[in-house]
């Protein structure tokens, strides 16, 4: 019983150890290494490009189109009356009849300095021997007749084809399907009265 004093200070120390023992310990790994979460919200936009080879082309060639009629109507030196415009895919097609050659050359300068033109597929003709003001009467009604013909006839677009005529001779010029298109609308031609003959400028689209 007399040594009870030192085994309660012993079992103080014991007990003061383990407490500073415990105070001392390493965190736990596992709490320590819990991450802290931070949601960023990221908005990712996803552009699609669609290149369109119908409507979005057909409004751009008639952008084109329109362009370049404006710019004959501009220039003094074109009789624009005389000239037809179609553009496919940026090609443009000059048709018609003009007085000389120079008029030609420069009807293609212009159609060159318009913005969006990637090219010109000229058929252009040269007039000749001036009208009479009966040839230009008689060529307006012989151009009215063809146009009705190919409007009548359910396998020619005739939207795509443009009609000028000189002195009998009928001038066809557009972008067509494919080369049946391009047989059909001579025959249904041919067969209009006044045609004296056909110059056949109509390309086939590509």
């Amino acid at each position: 019983m007399k040594n009870r004093p030192g085994f309660w200070l012993l079992g103080t120390a014991l007990v003061g150890g383990l407490a500073l023992s415990a105070c001392g310990k390493a965190p736990d790994p596992a709490v320590a290494a819990a991450p802290t979460t931070s949601t960023t919200s990221t908005t990712t936009t996803s552009t699609t490009s669609t290149t369109s080879t119908t409507i979005g082309t057909e409004i751009d060639d008639s952008v084109v189109t329109t362009a370049v009629k404006s710019a004959f109507l501009a220039d003094t030196d074109v009789k624009s009356f005389d000239l037809k415009v179609e553009t496919r895919k940026g090609e443009v097609q000059l048709s018609g009849f003009v007085d000389n050659q120079g008029q030609i050359d420069r009807a293609i300068m212009v159609a060159r300095g318009v913005s969006g033109v990637k090219g010109i597929d000229n058929k252009l003709q040269l007039k000749g021997a001036p009208t009479t003001v009966g040839n230009k009467l008689d060529d307006s009604v012989v151009t009215t007749r063809v146009k009705g013909a190919l409007l009548a006839d359910s396998s020619v677009k005739s939207f795509d084809i443009a009609v000028l005529t000189r002195k009998g001779e009928v001038q066809l010029s557009g972008f067509v399907d494919n080369q049946g298109q391009i047989d059909r609308a001579l025959a249904v031609v041919r067969a209009v009265e006044g045609v004296g003959s056909i110059s056949n400028d109509m390309s086939i689209k590509k």
